[in-house]
């Protein structure tokens, strides 16, 4: 009698929790946005590692046939912008690429004239080649070969990150070192990645200890750097997958944007992102773990790593317990950048820091560099650098000559590689750009009223301690 009871109570209970979450789908399927071309179009000519493509060369040939498709596909089904349009997918608005001298959503190569060097740069997740273009340009001018991947996926429409595998993007990495090995003149080379290019950088360099058939690694540099993701995202294959077995469309999206409103970064973002993420920095984490147990790190190249003690995008955490800490001695660096404590933010905050620092600060044996970018003293918004060498417990400090500026209290994952001169996220560009300004949004009324959220209009996208980064990756690349 009372096992029977047990059996309906535990059948009625899964019977319940079923339905409600068959209604939540509903709900939540329901409250998404309806899908555009853009979220729709399948873009067939985009660079897989099963593409018959064995060059660089052959992958900027079958790039150019993506773009033409693209153009096809999604600008030639989407109704001409009238003058205050701001959608990337409407050929003359705002927020067309077109306006730009260049679109920075293709790949280019910068060719020095006696190249000391080359530099293959990798972009984040849902981004392009624009985010990484200010230190490109720094870089030639240099004397460096300079190599800019649009990675799978990327650059097109947000249809493209709903099948992209992360091993589609490693190939693609490695037709690109081929390239500059081949085409440098023996030269040292350097990658620089941010987020998920940071992990693809790191992927690729692992790789690269074991496979002698690939060009060797001078020096990594970091850009917030993608080691480690919430363990949330690993639900994401899950939602793709009853998105298949259902025919619902909406149910491979996270977010479904109508107005596509950057010209080089979606806003849309397909959960299959979330897999691509996950995926490759459980590969990461392993590989790291396997060769930190005998002495396969030895080799590694030197890593210089820059990083906001405040990232809503990227365990901050994980680049130091799954990276530095594993590493040997050998020239690397962390740089961190801290809250502005002038702003006395804390007591405000939801977001704790110190995981991150108390993470650096735990370490038994430190064989890095730490460099902490934060306030002279809490009275002045002013910024110095203060340094701790391998193992040392009392730092060095110097002026940065820069400052937190009135009304910011930290740096985010995105505003990294953006000075404040940029025409699109900087905060004090130069003068009007081709096209839509972000930096300093900030539109006030109704909450809800906006396509843009204001969690996203409020949110850092320039580095006001961009020219120090800047100036301390060229020197780490001994290219100053």
């Amino acid at each position: 009698m009372l096992l029977g009871r047990a059996l309906r109570f535990l059948v009625c209970a899964a019977s319940g929790v079923l339905l409600a979450a068959v209604v939540g789908l509903v709900l939540y399927i329901q409250r998404l946005p309806d899908l555009q071309v853009w979220h729709t179009a399948e873009l067939d000519a985009e660079f897989t590692r099963a593409s018959p493509v064995a060059t660089f060369e052959e992958y900027l040939v079958l790039e150019k046939r993506l773009f033409a498709q693209l153009e096809r596909e999604v600008y030639a089904k989407t109704r001409p912008a009238s003058p205050n349009t701001i959608n990337r997918y409407r050929r003359g608005s705002m927020a067309d690429p077109g306006r730009w001298p260049k679109n920075w959503n293709h790949s280019y190569l910068l060719e020095a004239e006696d190249p000391r060097a080359s530099v293959l740069l990798l972009h984040g997740l849902t981004d392009a080649p624009y985010s990484l273009r200010h230190l490109g340009r720094r870089l030639h001018a240099a004397g460096a070969n300079v190599l800019g991947l649009r990675i799978p996926g990327h650059g097109t429409a947000p249809s493209g990150l709903v099948s992209v595998h992360w091993r589609d993007m490693a190939a693609a990495v490695q037709l690109a070192m081929h390239h500059l090995a081949d085409s440098g003149g023996g030269h040292p080379i350097h990658i620089v990645g941010y987020s998920n290019g940071a992990a693809l950088a790191v992927h690729y360099t692992l790789a690269a200890l074991d496979d002698s058939g690939l060009p060797p690694v001078a020096s990594l540099v970091l850009i917030s750097p993608e080691i480690g993701v919430s363990r949330m995202a690993a639900l994401a294959i899950w939602q793709a997958r009853l998105g298949w077995l259902l025919g619902i469309d909406k149910l491979q999206w996270d977010s479904v944007h109508q107005l596509e409103y950057e010209p080089f970064k979606y806003g849309s973002f397909a959960v299959n992102g979330g897999t691509v993420t996950h995926e490759i920095t459980v590969e990461i984490q392993h590989r790291l773990r396997e060769l930190a147990s005998g002495d396969g790190l030895q080799a590694m190249p030197p890593v210089l790593s820059f990083s906001s003690v405040v990232d809503a995008t990227v365990e901050a955490t994980a680049v130091v317990s799954n990276l530095f800490n594993l590493l040997p001695a050998g020239g690397h660096e962390l740089v961190l950048f801290d809250l502005n404590r002038q702003a006395d933010i804390e007591h405000l905050l939801t977001w704790d820091p110190q995981p991150m620092i108390a993470a650096v600060r735990d370490v038994p044996r430190r064989r890095y560099t730490l460099t902490l970018v934060t306030n002279a003293g809490p009275e002045t918004r002013e910024a110095v650098a203060r340094q701790w060498p391998p193992g040392a417990n009392r730092d060095r400090r110097w002026p940065l000559g820069l400052s937190w500026p009135a009304g910011v209290y930290s740096l985010s994952h995105v505003a990294l590689p953006f000075p404040p001169s940029d025409f699109i996220y900087g905060g004090s560009p130069a003068g009007p750009g081709p096209g839509i300004q972000l930096g300093n949004l900030a539109l006030r009324g109704e909450r809800g009223a906006l396509a843009i959220g204001a969690s996203t209009q409020l949110r850092l996208r320039w580095n006001p301690f961009y020219s120090w980064l800047e100036d301390r990756a060229v020197q780490f690349m001994q290219l100053d």
